[in-house]
């Protein structure tokens, strides 16, 4: 069961740790009686070693949420050991699909010291590298080789199948494109354009040019470049929950 006194030592802990990351961390704590929102967190832990290991044993029943601007999260939970400290992992990102997580590996989670200054220097130097670079891969696969629109540049993409995609937009582009035709993904934020009809297709992406320039926007319409972002690791399936994988992997 878990008192006052412990549910201030992890939010006070993380509090130092995320103040001590590069970058603008922040922390917010998941209390016990947070059930939904901390089987919700248990769910997208991103991990397949030591965190999962101690989920399978000690689901979560207070967590402390680390939070990066740009949408990347860590998660400091209780470390049930006989050493002081805690553990700490990364947690998938909710709004990319299943499948831009095949074949990369999970950055999984490491055992921190009681000091979270000296922690703060292990996770950057270790945790975070990996973290970075397996949400870049993520975030790669999501966008299929489109190349991420900026706020004053509309990169429009020719696909296989002779549509067109742009990747994640500004609400004023994104509405203009929603005006001719083009639909987003929910999920990965995407808007494609279809190649049924290849004249409706044509009038579009005429039309949208001199309505975006009108607000400022430039475009640039190009082939899919190629999916180059490396990785040495064997595929891995997409996030699922944590605790979960560690019973599965016991079992066999």
């Amino acid at each position: 069961m878990h008192d006052h006194d412990t549910s201030e030592r992890l939010a006070s802990y993380a509090d130092v740790l995320a103040g001590e990351l590069p970058d603008a961390w922040s922390s917010s704590y998941l209390p016990p009686d947070a059930k939904d929102d901390l089987a919700q967190l248990a769910e997208r832990i991103w991990d397949l070693d030591l965190v999962s290991e101690s989920l399978a044993d000690h689901p979560l029943r207070q967590a402390a949420v680390l939070s990066r601007p740009d949408g990347a999260q860590l998660v400091v939970l209780d470390r049930h050991d006989e050493r002081d400290g805690f553990l700490v992992a990364a947690v998938a990102p909710r709004a990319l699909p299943d499948e831009a997580y095949r074949a990369v590996p999970e950055p999984n989670g490491i055992a921190l010291a009681d000091d979270p200054f000296l922690s703060a220097e292990q996770v950057a130097g270790d945790l975070l590298a990996r973290y970075d670079h397996a949400l870049a891969q993520v975030r790669h696969n999501a966008l299929g080789g489109l190349q991420p629109s900026q706020p004053d540049r509309l990169v429009l993409t020719w696909q296989p199948d002779g549509s067109v995609a742009a990747a994640p937009v500004g609400n004023a582009a994104g509405t203009v494109l929603e005006q001719h035709g083009f639909l987003q993904d929910p999920q990965s934020g995407i808007y494609r354009l279809g190649a049924d009809d290849t004249q409706a297709q044509a009038r579009a992406l005429r039309a949208i040019g001199p309505q975006l320039e009108a607000l400022g926007i430039g475009t640039a319409l190009q082939h899919p470049a190629s999916r180059t972002v490396p990785t040495t690791a064997p595929a891995s399936t997409p996030p699922t929950p944590a605790g979960a994988r560690a019973s599965a992997s016991r079992v066999r």
